[in-house]
């Protein structure tokens, strides 16, 4: 696994009218605005489908224009925040149309800054995925012994330092002497740095964005549970 998922497609499909006033409303930080534009547009189909074909794509969008430095890290997370709130009116925590396969966990490793880890939950949440959250300073000996319990299949690692992204090494080899089939994502400011770095993990792909990473659970996903 690894090099399949390291050049992730670049600008998607324009969106949508939908998908653009949907976008100005995120931005905006218009909640009601937002909210009243997914629901309309969403009306005649599932809500399934209305995360797939509206909230994904915009979602993609806002987190490319803050690669491209056009929207504040901030409003990437509000988005994502604004879409999990609407998403949990359609699809409650415990539904059953949730996607619940593949199994998915996000940990911080062995610090404690948040932030990335929040903006990346959002915006999972958001496109319909139960993520199980381990927190922040998790040990490698409680990440490891945690993944092989919860059987999960695909783990993010966030790290801020360098030598939490070397310990992530340790962690990735003993998951997967247990668990081989494992997909490992990890992010954070240590492999933007080194772009090879995240090779060196044993990982089998660098989030450098929530959409990045967004993005990477799509395709991990349909290899793991092409079933959904």
């Amino acid at each position: 696994m690894g090099p399949e998922f390291q050049d992730l497609p670049g600008r998607a499909a324009p969106l949508s009218s939908s998908g653009d006033e949907l976008k100005e409303a995120l931005l905006g930080v218009d909640r009601m605005r937002a909210g009243k534009i997914i629901r309309d547009a969403c009306a005649a189909g599932s809500p399934v489908d209305c995360i797939e074909g509206l909230i994904i794509p915009v979602l993609e969008e806002i987190g490319r224009d803050w690669e491209q430095g056009q929207v504040a890290l901030s409003q990437v997370y509000i988005s994502g925040r604004i879409c999990e709130e609407v998403v949990n009116t359609m699809l409650p925590p415990g539904s059953p149309s949730r996607r619940h396969r593949p199994k998915i966990a996000i940990a911080v490793l062995e610090d404690h800054h948040t932030l990335g880890k929040q903006i990346i939950l959002a915006v999972l949440r958001a496109g319909g995925y139960e993520v199980i959250d381990y927190g922040s300073g998790v040990t490698v000996d409680s990440l490891v012994e945690s993944v092989i319990r919860d059987r999960i299949e695909i783990l993010l690692i966030s790290t801020l330092m360098l030598p939490a992204a070397l310990r992530a090494r340790e962690a990735i080899a003993r998951i997967r002497e247990a668990m081989p089939e494992v997909r490992v994502i990890v992010g954070g400011a240590p492999f933007r740095f080194d772009p090879a770095l995240w090779r060196e993990t044993g990982a089998d792909a660098f989030g450098c964005s929530a959409s990045e990473t967004l993005e990477a659970v799509r395709m991990m996903g349909g290899a793991v549970w092409p079933e959904r």
